[in-house]
C-alpha cells in the first residue's frame, strides 16, 4: 500500500467537541475504577454523544496493552502484564453507576492468554447480568487466535450479540490487520452461529484504505453467507503519521449507497456514516435483531 501525505479532513467529517457535566462526571468515574473503554483509546467521535446521551459505552478490558500491532488502530501495543480477575465486577459495577441501557464489551487481543481472555470476557458478561439485568450486553472479541473453544466459552455467557470486525476488504486484510486474517474472522463468525443460532452476528468494514467499491460489495457478501446479521460501516480515520494514510474520504452519499446494498443483501440492519464506528447506535441495533 503506497504512503501519501494527510488530505485535509472535508467537512462533514469535522465534529464540535461536547464536554458537558454528564460525560465529565462518567469519565471521572470510569478513571476512577481503573477501567478502559475503547470510547477514549480509540479516539472514537462519538463518545460524547454515546456516554451522556444515548446511555451507552464500549469498556475495553484485560488492560489497555495489545499484543498485535495493527496499521490502523490507536490503541498501543506491547506485551501485556495485567489480567485482573477484579475487572468484571468493577465493570459492572461501573454499568450500574452510569445507568446503561446498553453496553459493548471489548478487549486488546491477548495472544499470550491460552484462551485469548474468553474467560474474563465471559465473567463481565455475567456480572454485568448480575447487577444491570436489563442492560443489554454485546461483545467485541479479536479472533482469540481462532481458538473455537474460547469462543464457546464466551457465548455460553449469552450476550445478546456477538460483534466480531472484519476491518478491511480480503487484498488488504495482510497490510492492514496484524496477525489477523480474513478467513479466521470469518470462520468465527460462521462458528458462532453453529455454537447458538439465536445470538445475533455483527461486523464492520472501515473504508477508505485503497478498496474498490467491488471489494466492499465482495465483503458484504462474504459476511452474508456466514450469515452476519448487522454491518457497520465507516471512514477509516488516520490516528497518527505512524499509522496508515487514508486513500480517500467517502461522501456521505456514498456511505448512503452502500447502506442500500447491503439491506438489499439481507442483513438485518446497516449503519453507515463517515463517523460510524462498530458501536455506534448499537442500543438500536439489538432491539432490531433480538427475537
Amino acid at each position: 500500500m503506497i504512503e501519501q501525505e494527510r488530505q485535509p479532513k472535508p467537512k462533514w467529517l469535522i465534529t464540535k467537541v461536547t464536554t458537558n457535566n454528564a460525560y465529565k462526571d462518567i469519565k471521572k468515574m470510569i478513571n476512577s475504577k481503573k477501567l478502559h473503554t475503547v470510547c477514549e483509546e480509540a479516539k472514537c467521535p462519538n463518545i460524547y454523544e454515546c456516554w451522556a446521551e444515548r446511555k451507552t459505552a464500549t469498556f475495553m478490558i484485560l488492560g489497555d496493552v495489545c499484543t498485535r500491532a495493527c496499521r490502523f488502530c490507536a490503541v498501543k501495543t506491547g506485551l501485556p502484564t495485567e489480567l485482573d480477575l477484579q475487572e468484571p465486577e468493577r465493570v459492572a459495577e461501573s454499568v450500574e453507576n452510569m445507568n446503561l441501557k446498553h453496553v459493548v464489551i471489548t478487549a486488546v487481543a491477548r495472544d499470550d492468554l491460552l484462551d485469548g481472555g474468553a474467560f474474563v470476557f465471559a465473567e463481565t458478561v455475567r456480572a454485568i447480568r448480575r447487577k444491570n439485568p436489563f442492560c443489554t450486553i454485546e461483545v467485541l472479541p479479536s479472533d482469540m487466535g481462532g481458538r473455537f473453544k474460547s469462543l464457546k466459552t464466551l457465548l455460553d455467557a449469552n450476550p445478546n450479540i456477538l460483534n466480531h470486525n472484519i476491518e478491511t476488504v480480503r487484498r488488504l486484510t495482510p497490510s492492514v490487520r496484524a496477525r489477523a486474517t480474513y478467513e479466521r474472522s470469518l470462520q468465527l463468525l460462521g462458528r458462532a452461529k453453529e455454537i447458538d443460532a439465536r445470538i445475533p452476528t455483527k461486523s464492520s468494514i472501515m473504508i477508505g484504505l485503497g478498496e474498490s467499491k467491488a471489494e466492499i460489495i465482495e465483503t458484504m457478501d462474504d459476511l452474508r453467507l456466514h450469515d452476519v446479521n448487522i454491518l457497520t460501516i465507516g471512514q477509516y480515520l488516520q490516528p497518527s503519521k505512524k499509522h496508515l494514510s487514508v486513500q480517500k474520504y467517502y461522501h456521505p452519499d456514498e456511505f448512503e449507497e452502500l447502506k442500500e446494498i447491503a439491506l438489499t443483501k439481507g442483513f438485518q440492519h446497516c449503519e453507515s456514516g463517515p463517523l460510524v464506528r462498530s458501536s455506534y447506535h448499537a442500543d438500536e441495533q439489538v432491539q432490531q435483531t433480538i427475537t
